[in-house]
């Protein structure tokens, strides 16, 4: 497999600095290696070149740095959907979590060049369903998936085609923990498909992606999986923003990957909220290129 890597050092929809310094830190973790020895071959086409806070105004505060992540997102969507052009893999590494809207974008546009559908599998500790109206931070990475369901900013929603870019009920959210109010409201209106952290202690993780895997998988054709490290319990990744208690221990989140990677239905990849300032001797970088390799077929055995 060609995976085209594409680096997206983002920190402008986050509260906290740092996290713009995740795609190096990936990358220091050894990820082109690691993906070349299961025989991928490995194309890096760099960084996107995005303006730092100190240069912008934050504008509305209610959704704070909209214009310059609307810029940023806009030449994202554009890379990503010449990636698949090229039917290479797009694997993009972030940044905060806002770098979805662009990335999700892409694909959506490609899938519509070939009258094609798409799933996309979230997993992440918090649903990042807020908009402007109802987030309590005004920060853009709390509403990435929102902006690709059709809500938010005109700005965001209506990147490179339709405001709506994936059907709700071919969005599976999993290993989340963290709801603002507004967000569960959004969550219940669209009907998208929500398993959490209580739902994988009852039923385990294998049949919470079983179940998470029908619904992204119902009728399309491309399945985008987007990977926020905050997902994992902070002992296991501690570098990350917006660390919740309570979330995938090691080997559950190691499992979500095996089991996308045996579906065989994977398409695209993003991994996110990678904070080598927050981090321990970029353990958690280190962690994310494991999942990463999962994803790309690594086993015990």
């Amino acid at each position: 497999m060609a995976i085209h890597v594409l680096g997206v050092p983002m920190d402008l929809g986050s509260g906290r600095r740092g996290v713009d310094m995740g795609p190096s830190a990936i990358r220091i973790a050894g990820l082109a290696e690691k993906l070349k020895e299961l025989g991928n071959k490995v194309i890096d086409g760099g960084d996107l070149d995005i303006k730092n806070m100190e240069e912008l105004s934050v504008g509305d505060l209610k959704a704070r740095y909209l214009n310059e992540i609307s810029r940023a997102s806009k030449i994202l969507c554009e890379k990503v959907t010449k990636i698949m052009r090229q039917n290479h893999f797009p694997l993009v590494l972030g940044g905060d979590h806002s770098v979805a809207i662009g990335t999700i974008s892409g694909i959506a546009s490609y899938c519509r060049s070939k009258r094609k559908k798409l799933g996309v599998l979230w997993v992440d500790a918090h649903g990042d369903v807020n908009t402007p109206a109802t987030s309590p931070s005004g920060n853009i990475h709390g509403m990435p998936l929102a902006a690709v369901l059709g809500k938010g900013p005109k700005e965001l929603t209506n990147l490179c085609g339709p405001s709506r870019k994936v059907d709700p009920r071919n969005v599976a959210i999993v290993g989340v923990r963290s709801l603002d109010e507004g967000e569960k409201k959004h969550l219940k209106e669209t009907e998208t498909n929500v398993f959490t952290m209580a739902d994988i202690d009852r039923q385990g993780i294998h049949r919470v992606m079983k179940k998470a895997l029908s619904r992204v998988t119902d009728g399309t054709d491309f399945v985008h999986v987007s990977v926020d490290l905050d997902a994992v319990d902070p002992t296991v990744a501690p570098g990350v923003g917006t660390p919740v208690k309570g979330g995938l221990d090691y080997r559950e989140a190691h499992l979500i990957m095996e089991i996308i990677c045996d579906a065989r239905v994977m398409t695209s990849l993003e991994i996110v909220e990678v904070n080598p300032i927050l981090d321990e001797h970029n353990i958690s970088a280190e962690f994310a290129v494991e999942l990463v390799q999962s994803a790309f077929g690594k086993r015990i055995l």
